[in-house]
């Protein structure tokens, strides 16, 4: 059985300097779409969130978060707790926050920027080790809320009258693997 000959296509044609433009920007806007398809990029929790504490005294913890530009904390998510469990925390003094309407939880209050919250020990001893657990949420404008995150430090209480002790940073930042 013979097939016809098949037509060995169009001759090629070099393409007109205008249809390149078109094509060029046709390229250009189909990256663009892809890279917003591939959403921001947000920074991990533990960065846009940074934790530190410092006691001040045996009987009164600092704890600091320092919310990166985009982010937000939830007031009504913020928990702390002490280990051992018998030193005891009392009712955190929080600040105010800022009214937010939020697409996940509704009317909500929360935290931007450098937000101090202290703490008070119920039964601590001068140089006594605590460690503190802080439970935490937030999102970031793009959206995207983080799940909540369990962080903890350990203080070492300053014996009476010694002063406050340094900052102690929750979750050290992450090194780079090539610097």
């Amino acid at each position: 059985m013979r097939f016809p000959p098949t037509s060995p296509g169009s001759t090629p044609r070099r393409a007109r300097p205008d249809a390149l433009a078109a094509w060029a920007g046709i390229v250009l806007v189909a990256s663009a779409l892809a890279a917003d398809a591939a959403g921001p990029k947000l920074l991990p929790a533990e960065q846009a969130f940074r934790l530190s504490a410092r006691a001040l005294d045996a009987k009164m913890l600092e704890v600091r978060f320092n919310v990166e530009d985009g982010y937000y904390l939830y007031r009504d998510k913020l928990r702390f707790a002490v280990e051992p469990a018998s030193v005891g925390v009392g009712a955190p003094a929080l600040p105010p926050g800022k009214p937010h309407e939020d697409e996940f939880f509704g009317k909500v209050t929360t935290y931007r920027g450098l937000v101090v919250v202290k703490v008070p020990l119920a039964a601590a001893t001068p140089g006594q080790e605590v460690t503190l657990v802080v439970d935490s949420q937030g999102c970031a404008d793009a959206g995207v809320c983080y799940p909540p995150q369990l962080q903890r430090v350990t203080l070492a209480l300053p014996a009476a009258g010694a002063g406050p002790t340094p900052a102690t940073e929750a979750t050290p930042p992450r090194k780079p693997f090539f610097n």
